[in-house]
C-alpha cells in the first residue's frame, strides 16, 4: 500500500481539476489540508490549532485542522483528521471494531488500522483478492473475498498486530453438498446475528446464505430476490433479517422456530429505483428501517409496537445522485452518494421528522462506504466516521453533535411531506465523471 498527500488524486481528477471549484486548502508545514465548514448549508474555512499526532515517516497523512460553525444555531460540528490515498485499487468496504477499524479493497490486503488515533497496525493478505465487503464483530473479523468465499479471522486486541485465520467458509470439500453451498457470484453484503452466532451472506447470485460459525457449516440458502442482494440487516432484539435488492424490494425474513429455514414475511417496495444500502435504527422511540436508492432518496419506515408491521413514514431528499451507503448510529443516520457528500440526518425523538444536521463534501468522486463508532453518547455526541471514496481516498473525521433542543426546528412545513429541502450547494465533481454518469455508465 502507497500513501500520498492530497495533491495526488485520482488521474482524470487531475486532469480536470483546473474545471473544480475545490474547498480552499490551508498549508501547515509540508502537507496541504483540506477546510471545511459543518453547517448543513454553508461553506467556508477557519484554522484552529490542533494536536499533531505522531505518525511513521512511511505514512504521510494528509491533516485538517478543527473549524468553528459560523452559524450561532448550527448543531454539529466536524473536521477531517485523517486522509490517505490508495494507489492499489478502490475501497469497497470499511468495517469498526472497538479497537480496530479495516479497510478492504480490490486487491488481496485488508488494512488495519488502531483507534482512536488511526495509526496504522499492519494488514491482513489473503489468498484471494477482489474484497467487496467485510464485518467486524468483537474479536471476529469477516472478509468476502473474490472466489465467493468468507475468511473468517480472530483478531485479538494486543498493541503488536496479530491476526489468525479461523476458517474458510464453506470449507473445502470433495462432497457435491459442500460445494452447492458456495455462492454463484461475488457476495457484496453481510450481516451477524449477535444472539445465535449466525452470519448471513447476500450475493449477487440472488440468494442469501446463512453460516452457523461455530459448527463452521451453511445452515440454509434461500432464494431472496429477483435482482441482485445489494444489503441486509439484522435486527438484533428479534432477529429479523432485511434484505435489500437492485430489484427494487426491501424484503423482511424470520428463521422458522427450532428449524434451520427462513420464511417471508414482509415485503416493502415504494420505487422501482433499485436499492443499495439498508440502515436499521432502535430507540426508546420505535424501531425505523432506512433504505437508500438510485433515485438519490432515503425511504422510512417505522415499526408499529402491536402488530409489528413496518409502515412507510417518508423519505429523506438532499443527495444529487445514488444513495451507495447508510449507517445508524447513536440516533442519527449518516448516507453516502454518488454525489460525493456526506450527509448527516437526525430524527428526532418521539417523532418521525429528521433534519440535515451537515453536508461534507471533502472527497471529490463517489463515497462507497461508510463505518462510524461512538466516542461519547452523552448530551454531546461525539464520534468518528470513516469514509471510502471512488476517488481512492480513505478520510476520518471527528464530529460532534450538539443537543436537539438546542436547533430550531420547522416541523409544521415537513408534516405532510417528511421530505427534508435540499440544500444549496454543489457537489464537488469531476467534469468528466458527471459526463459518465449522464451517459450511463456507472462505477462498480
Amino acid at each position: 500500500m502507497e500513501f500520498s498527500g492530497e495533491r495526488t488524486l485520482w488521474s482524470f481528477v487531475d486532469e480536470e481539476k483546473k474545471n473544480i471549484n475545490l474547498p480552499r486548502r490551508l498549508s501547515f508545514g509540508n502537507q496541504e489540508l483540506d477546510s471545511h465548514l459543518a453547517s448543513a448549508r454553508t461553506s467556508c474555512a477557519s484554522a484552529a490549532s490542533f494536536p499533531l499526532w505522531p505518525m511513521s515517516p512511511e505514512t504521510p497523512w494528509t491533516r485538517s485542522p478543527l473549524h468553528a460553525s459560523a452559524s450561532p444555531n448550527s448543531s454539529l460540528l466536524y473536521h477531517c483528521i485523517a486522509s490517505l490515498h490508495r494507489s492499489e485499487g478502490k475501497i469497497f468496504s470499511i468495517a469498526a471494531s472497538k479497537d480496530f477499524v479495516f479497510t478492504a479493497s480490490d486487491s488481496r490486503r485488508i488494512h488495519a488500522w488502531k483507534l482512536p488515533d488511526c495509526t496504522e497496525m499492519g494488514y491482513i493478505k489473503a489468498k484471494a483478492g477482489g474484497i467487496r465487503t467485510i464485518l467486524a464483530h468483537g474479536k471476529l473479523l469477516f472478509t468476502a473475498h473474490g472466489d465467493h468465499k468468507i475468511r473468517v479471522w480472530d483478531m485479538p486486541p494486543t498493541e503488536n498486530f496479530q491476526h489468525k485465520k479461523i476458517t474458510t467458509l464453506p470449507r473445502r470439500s470433495f462432497l457435491v453438498y459442500a460445494k452447492m453451498n458456495i455462492h454463484k457470484d461475488s457476495i457484496s453484503c453481510m450481516a451477524y446475528n449477535h444472539m445465535e452466532n449466525l452470519l448471513y451472506t447476500g450475493s449477487w447470485d440472488k440468494t442469501v446464505k446463512v453460516w452457523k460459525i461455530r459448527e463452521k457449516q451453511c445452515l440454509d440458502s434461500f432464494a431472496a430476490h429477483e435482482g441482485n442482494v445489494t444489503a441486509i440487516v439484522i435486527n438484533q432484539e428479534d432477529g429479523c433479517v432485511f434484505t435489500g435488492s437492485s430489484d427494487g424490494t426491501v424484503k423482511i425474513w424470520r428463521r422458522v422456530y427450532r428449524e434451520s429455514s427462513h420464511i417471508l414475511t414482509m415485503t416493502l417496495k415504494f420505487q422501482p429505483s433499485p436499492i443499495n444500502a439498508l440502515a436499521l435504527s432502535s430507540s426508546p422511540g420505535g424501531c425505523f428501517l432506512y433504505s437508500g436508492s438510485s433515485d438519490g432518496l432515503i425511504n422510512y419506515w417505522q415499526k408499529e409496537r402491536m402488530s409489528g408491521r413496518f409502515n412507510h413514514k417518508g423519505f429523506l431528499q438532499g443527495h444529487h445522485f445514488a444513495v451507495l451507503c447508510l449507517v445508524s448510529i447513536g440516533g442519527l443516520i449518516l448516507s453516502g452518494s454518488e454525489d460525493a457528500t456526506i450527509r448527516i440526518w437526525r430524527r428526532e425523538d418521539g417523532d418521525s421528522f429528521h433534519s440535515c444536521l451537515a453536508v461534507i463534501d471533502g472527497h471529490h468522486g463517489p463515497v462507497k462506504c461508510l463505518a462510524a463508532s461512538l466516542e461519547t453518547a452523552d448530551a454531546l455526541i461525539r464520534l468518528l466516521v470513516y469514509s471510502a471514496s471512488l476517488d481512492q481516498t480513505f478520510k476520518v473525521w471527528r464530529v460532534k453533535v450538539y443537543p436537539a433542543e438546542n436547533v430550531n426546528l420547522e416541523k409544521s412545513e415537513a408534516k405532510h411531506s417528511q421530505v427534508e429541502m435540499e440544500c444549496q450547494m454543489s457537489p464537488v465533481l469531476s467534469p468528466s465523471w458527471v459526463e459518465r454518469k449522464m451517459q450511463g455508465s456507472h462505477f462498480e
